[in-house]
């Protein structure tokens, strides 16, 4: 089984490579999609990353022999024509006695957009006002450095009418350099259509996740870009006009059929692909 499944991965990495293209937005991978993958072997995981098409990755904590070494992980980046697209942390990175160190790291890395992943306090309108005025004095830090602050959605932001979550309630008590980085397929297991959430805060989508996810509840089609139920062309549109995407960030958090992570990535990038190749040119 691992060797079919080992002859599939290369045949998408060699067709994914041959279908890439320099689409208007850059395409990076949140890097805990191969959270297993990139524990065993760092390089070569970024490495075939690289071969697949992508221009970037989101880092997610793990940096392999590079954890101490952020120099000597960007002279890897570089070799591989990978960019940091970003990476996802939580509060406590930012706190006053690390902010200088998470920065620096960062900063060497040539990445500007630090986001937080998730926040207990995002599961309510009443503390997501209180958690917005963390996020505003953090973005003022930030910009003093040339960076932005950042936040990412779970199903707890979709939560209530549109216009009354969580995430509205973000979104309209941070300053609108702050990204509000949607996770398209959390938006969607929550009932919500994140066309709408684009169009309703033009530019903050600075950088998105592109996950393959069903309504809560929902059965169906497969958990893979392309395959699923998402409007992949409608969405791509609202972000390249409307947006503000610099990142179409892939993110892949199920493995149908037995897949390994690498592959099933392989597969949301070249249905991603598919879907780019059918759209004019910005």
């Amino acid at each position: 089984m691992k060797a079919i499944h080992k002859a599939i991965l290369l045949a998408l990495l060699a067709a994914a490579g041959a279908q890439a293209a320099a689409p208007a937005q850059r395409i990076g991978l949140q890097l805990w999609s191969v959270k297993d993958e990139i524990k065993q072997d760092f390089e070569g995981t970024l490495t075939k990353i690289s071969q697949l098409g992508f221009q970037g990755v989101e880092f997610a904590g793990e940096f392999g022999p590079y954890k101490d070494n952020p120099a000597g992980l960007k002279a890897f980046m570089d070799k591989n024509r990978l960019q940091c697209a970003g990476a996802h942390m939580h509060f406590d990175a930012l706190a006053p006695e690390r902010f200088d160190a998470t920065t620096a790291f960062y900063k060497t890395l040539g990445c500007t957009s630090l986001v937080i992943s998730m926040d207990k306090r995002g599961a309510s309108t009443e503390q997501s006002a209180q958690m917005s005025k963390e996020l505003s004095a953090l973005q003022g830090k930030l910009a003093a450095k040339g960076m932005r602050i950042g936040y990412h959605n779970h199903a707890q932001e979709m939560a209530g009418t549109v216009g009354s979550t969580p995430w509205d309630v973000i979104a309209r008590n941070t300053p609108r350099g702050a990204i509000m980085q949607q996770d398209v397929g959390w938006t969607t297991f929550a009932g919500k259509d994140p066309v709408t959430y684009v169009n309703k805060y033009p530019g903050r989508t600075v950088t998105t996740h592109y996950k393959a996810k069903f309504v809560e509840g929902a059965s169906g089609g497969t958990p893979i870009i392309g395959q699923d139920k998402t409007d992949w062309a409608g969405l791509t549109r609202a972000v390249r006009k409307v947006g503000g995407t610099e990142w179409i960030i892939i993110e892949q958090e199920e493995y149908p059929n037995g897949m390994g992570q690498l592959e099933t990535v392989a597969a949301s990038m070249k249905g991603l692909q598919g879907v780019l190749s059918k759209l004019p040119a910005q």
